[in-house]
């Protein structure tokens, strides 16, 4: 099977082109640059280091001519601050791409299309138990899960006899890879203001999570089943392990190096609501708005956002050491917090000042 994935030097997208590489596939990929500092590359990878958004129909249509998967490991969440408003830079990075980018596959013969989405979707489907713990106004409060579930329609839209595809509906990933900055160097930040206490208040809920390596292999699994055990569309909630916040930030701590036995206590929701007004300030003072709204986070949050991994280990995912996983993800991030190494962080394009450096002039966008 030849690929063709956006993303190649990123996180998940590496990874996922190693797996697929070593399962025989033939995978072919665009990313931003610079490749980040140290970042083990599969050699066999074919990787064009440029903006597909400022690539022209033509060139996508050369770049896609051939393949017979799609693999959109790409974009940006809703730990990426922007200003306001937010929704429009996840439709710019997360959505226009897949609908100026999906058609053009179909007509040069690409069968099916794999992208990465967000397990927040689920909570909008009634069929998920969850969904009827949110307040209401899941979407028109959290431009972030909007997008996301905006993102899955527009997937399913594409999809018919000849054309297949999936969402993958993933949850908080830990893992890492040679020069990206994790994303958990947020918690790092938000966790150091309680160190001098004897005690750290999170709340009372919970998440499911994964291992880098089993992201690749979904995405991997994903890519081989499509058209064949799974046909048209599918959204598919991903997770392998379930830990509430409690369980998770005892290993995170031992990770710091301050022990196993971090004594954690649990907030309500209304308590941890009422402990944002500063995040609310700051947000304002920067000029951001928050993916995920200040005031209807606690309700997420309390709540144990697990997921069964029955249709995971259906794509073919292995066990793994998410614990050590962890580790490897905190002592990055607690490295990068405290600025001793430089790393990539999430990206959506690059700034004219990038274009110049990287390319020598300004991309203008394409004239199709």
């Amino acid at each position: 099977m030849k690929v063709f994935l956006v993303g190649g030097t990123g996180l998940l997208g590496c990874n996922a082109a190693k797996e697929l590489i070593k399962r025989g596939h033939e995978v072919k990929a665009i990313a931003l640059p610079p490749i980040p500092t140290g970042c083990p590359l599969p050699k066999e990878m074919d990787l064009e280091l440029y903006d597909i958004n400022k690539k022209s129909t033509k060139e996508l249509e050369e770049m896609l001519k051939g393949c017979d998967c799609f693999i959109f490991a790409s974009g940006i969440d809703e730990r990426d601050e922007r200003p306001h408003p937010v929704y429009d830079w996840y439709e710019k990075f997360n959505i226009k791409p897949l609908k100026r980018i999906l058609p053009i596959a179909k007509k040069v013969g690409v069968k099916k299309a794999v992208v990465l989405g967000s397990y927040f979707s689920m909570l909008n489907r009634e069929e998920y138990p969850l969904s009827k713990k949110m307040p209401k106004g899941l979407l028109e409060r959290n431009p972030y899960i909007r997008a996301r579930v905006h993102q899955e329609e527009v997937v399913k839209s594409m999809c018919d006899e000849n054309f297949d595809a999936c969402v993958l509906e993933l949850p908080y990933i830990f893992g890492t890879l040679e020069g990206i900055k994790p994303v958990w160097t947020i918690l790092i930040e938000q966790i150091s203001s309680m160190d001098k206490l004897s005690f750290t208040m999170y709340p009372k809920g919970g998440t499911a999570m994964l291992t880098v390596r089993q992201v690749a292999e979904t995405i991997a699994g994903a890519a081989e089943k499509l058209g064949n055990e799974y046909k048209g569309f599918h959204a598919w909630p991903i997770g392998m392990y379930n830990l509430t916040w409690k369980e998770f930030l005892k290993i995170v701590y031992d990770a710091r190096g301050m022990g196993p036995n971090r004594k954690i206590v649990g907030v309500p929701a209304w308590m941890m609501k009422m402990g944002l007004g500063k995040t609310i300030k700051e947000y304002k003072r920067k000029g951001i708005e928050s993916g995920l709204d200040v005031k209807y986070l606690p309700a997420i949050m309390n709540v144990n956002l697990f997921i069964d991994n029955t249709q995971t280990k259906a794509l073919g995912v292995q066990e793994d050491d998410i614990k050590a996983a962890i580790f490897d993800s905190v002592k990055v991030s607690v490295a990068s917090y405290k600025g001793e190494v430089e790393l990539l962080g999430m990206r959506g394009d690059l700034s004219e000042e990038e274009e110049i450096k990287y390319f020598g002039h300004k991309i203008p966008d394409p004239v199709d």
